[in-house]
């Protein structure tokens, strides 16, 4: 009799771990892939930024993952809704959570909560045409902007409102998306970082691409790049990051249309504004035996918009255990409790890179395999049964291409790229009716 997992979660880590079963299985497995949307592959698709197409090809791989023999994509269902643990338990030898860490975490100050005031990831979001994000949800009428953070994600963040709608015209995002940022008002994009340039967490690449944007002029204080100790006891990484931001503070704009200043040594203490983001207080820093303290020395940003890029974390599942402290599924070696198991940021926190999660996986499968070696079955119900009697009709993989189908036809319809994503679910549902 075949093994049976269930995975909850279509993202890289759930879908590595899918890839690990079939490879590591003595004998036959059957994965069911379990996804909350219609779409499958997570932050590949709705995470990294649109125009950095060498990462967004992962995507190939994990459709090959997806259409090896015995893995099976039901999107459309929502665990803790459609499905409980228990019906997952009922139907599966093993269920392995991989819902990964994509909920940003808060900075604790006063006015956050005002109207202008949001999460950078509901801005990737948007522009990366995820379902849960109305197409209309930004309007980029202020000059000026802060983006909090100096990672990644922030990099993307401020790339992309620095960028030209038509410089972003050949990517994947929604027609409806792009027409907003080519109504953009942003003039000025400030990035935001509370200790030094050899604290920021960007990658050289995607440092360098900021210096390479031909519509925004990126802009250094010089009394902010110097870094708080000896530039020998830095990493090779870091000894580039830091070359490349004492370059900028070097250089004087050039006078493009948009211009990015990046600032290190500041915090933010108060957003402030009457009804909505008006500006933004900062406090400038120190180090203090590690630690980051104010000097008393303050700053206003005349922001209409501040975009928060400060950390991620996992939300709790209906009934899994869960930390609050570590904000992760408490596990060992991937192992929640008998039968149940997790995978990926959800796992072990939002460190790493994409391809992390495939070592991650691994491991996580090596300890259920273990467990489950010569154990009977103990799984006596349907999962499909189930969800026939409740109602539900789960978005078949075939059903998924007709999506992408559709994506690449639309961009042939408006002379965009490879593909142009639907915007909403209501789109997403109408191209698979169509498709029927």
């Amino acid at each position: 009799m075949s093994l049976r997992v269930a995975i909850v979660g279509s993202g890289p880590a759930g879908v590595y771990t899918a890839e690990a079963l079939v490879k590591q299985a003595a004998g036959p497995v059957e994965v069911d892939v379990l996804e909350r949307l219609p779409t499958p592959y997570g932050l590949v698709r709705y995470g990294v930024a649109p125009d950095h197409t060498s990462i967004k090809s992962i995507a190939g791989y994990l459709r090959r993952v997806l259409e090896l023999p015995g893995v099976r994509f039901l999107g459309g269902i929502e665990f803790g809704r459609d499905v409980t643990v228990d019906d997952l338990r009922a139907c599966y030898d093993a269920v392995v959570y991989c819902t990964g860490a994509m909920v940003d975490r808060r900075m604790g100050i006063p006015g956050e909560d005002l109207p202008g005031s949001v999460a950078a990831t509901d801005f990737v979001n948007w522009y990366c045409g995820h379902p849960d994000m109305p197409a209309d949800r930004f309007v980029l009428d202020s000059p000026e902007v802060a983006v909090i953070g100096v990672g990644n994600v922030a990099v993307d963040v401020v790339r992309v409102l620095a960028k030209t709608a038509e410089e972003l015209r050949s990517t994947d995002v929604p027609e409806e998306v792009l027409s907003r940022l080519a109504e953009s008002q942003v003039k000025v994009i400030h990035m935001i970082g509370r200790r030094g340039p050899e604290h920021a967490k960007f990658t050289l690449k995607e440092l360098r691409e900021l210096g390479e944007l031909a519509n925004a002029d990126v802009c250094v204080r010089p009394d902010e790049a110097p870094v708080s100790g000896e530039m020998a006891a830095l990493s090779r990484q870091v000894r580039g990051n830091v070359e490349v931001i004492q370059a900028w503070a070097a250089r004087s704009p050039a006078g493009r249309p948009r211009r990015l200043d990046v600032r290190f040594w500041m915090r933010p203490v108060e957003i402030l504004g009457d009804g909505r983001v008006e500006a933004l207080r900062l406090e400038r820093t120190r180090l203090d035996d590690g630690r980051v303290v104010g000097t008393g020395e303050f700053e206003t940003l005349p922001v209409g918009m501040v975009l928060r890029s400060v950390g991620y974390r996992s939300v709790p599942l209906p009934g899994v255990p869960f930390s609050e402290a570590t904000m992760t599924v408490p596990n060992e070696a991937g192992r929640v409790r008998d039968r149940e198991y997790v995978a990926g940021w959800l796992k072990r926190g939002p460190t790493g890179v994409i391809g992390t999660n495939k070592s991650d996986a691994a491991e996580t499968v090596r300890t259920l395999l273990a467990d489950l070696s010569g154990r009977d079955p103990v799984r006596h119900a349907d999962l499909d049964a189930v969800l026939a009697e409740r109602g539900v009709s789960p978005v078949t993989y075939r059903q998924w291409l007709s999506i992408e189908a559709a994506e690449a036809a639309l961009a042939r319809t408006l002379g965009r790229g490879e593909r142009v994503k639907l915007a909403g679910l209501a789109a997403m549902l109408s191209a698979l009716e169509r498709a029927e």
